[in-house]
């Protein structure tokens, strides 16, 4: 991978719907080579899968929260199996430290919150921290 490639990769971070006639110009490659090396990345696993990224405010969902999982002794296998039903949960981590579980959670209220927490209570202690706002920083970390 050289410079040329993470240049790519950074500008598709910011917005992975550029075409590869726009991209290729800022680049300074042709479009059928920025389309080569982007296969190319795609193939070797490198660019995963291109996402979009939801405002879920507009979508009816007034809290954002990362919730931390203490699971209990024997627990992690069925909690690994029901948090996958759980269409709440956009993201979820095994972590080190003293919390075993990270995730990521959209729901609509404090009372949606509440009852989440109600059905994990019987597979560890959760710690709960609601997203206040987003903090902007540059994605560019591929220099």
């Amino acid at each position: 991978m050289d410079q040329i490639d993470k240049k790519i990769l950074n500008i598709l971070q910011e917005n992975a719907r550029m075409s590869y006639s726009d991209l290729a110009k800022k680049v300074y490659l042709s479009p059928p080579a920025l389309k080569e090396r982007i296969i190319k990345m795609e193939d070797h696993g490198v660019i995963k899968s291109y996402d979009i990224k939801l405002d879920y405010k507009l979508l009816g969902y007034d809290i954002e929260t990362f919730m931390t999982v203490n699971l209990f002794h024997g627990k992690l296998k069925s909690f690994l199996s029901i948090i996958k039903t759980f269409p709440e949960v956009k993201k979820a981590y095994r972590i080190t430290g003293e919390q075993n579980v990270m995730l990521f959670l959209v729901l609509k209220d404090r009372l949606h919150l509440q009852e989440i927490i109600d059905k994990l209570m019987k597979y560890g202690d959760t710690k709960s921290h609601i997203i206040l706002s987003e903090i902007s920083i540059e994605e560019n970390y591929l220099k």
